[in-house]
């Protein structure tokens, strides 16, 4: 196993790995994520993880981008090329895959119209209880 050294890293870009996603194109949209992180020779600012479930099948392929905090529903690899195309160029747009981002430290949901609201974890515990 390797353990990176992951000093002066700007991005981590976690990919969901989970089922749902990996039916729709999860494989491919990783190996294009990290196709495109190395033809722009940003190895050593942005790191990837697979990630199991992240909770947002309906919105799969989800791919979450930190410091920022914002996950995508990334719905091709041309999508997830894009992704990473968008940290060199500010001109990229990805609003519309863009499904959650933070906010005056909270997540807020962005497009709203095209995504589930889904399950609310207050709520689900409550009846828990």
């Amino acid at each position: 196993m390797t353990t990176w050294n992951l000093n002066g890293t700007k991005k981590h870009v976690l990919i969901c790995n989970g089922s749902s996603c990996m039916r729709k194109e999860g494989e491919e949209i990783t190996l294009a994520i990290r196709d495109e992180i190395k033809i722009r020779e940003l190895d050593q600012q942005i790191h990837t993880s697979r990630t199991r479930c992240n909770g947002r099948c309906k919105d799969a392929c989800v791919v979450v981008v930190y410091p920022e905090g914002n996950w995508y529903s990334v719905t091709s690899s041309e999508v997830g090329r894009s992704l990473i195309k968008s940290h060199q160029d500010s001109t990229v747009n990805l609003k519309d895959s863009l499904i959650y981002s933070f906010d005056n430290d909270e997540m807020k949901a962005i497009n709203t119209d095209k995504c589930i609201k889904g399950i609310s974890k207050v709520e689900l515990e409550g009846a828990k209880s």
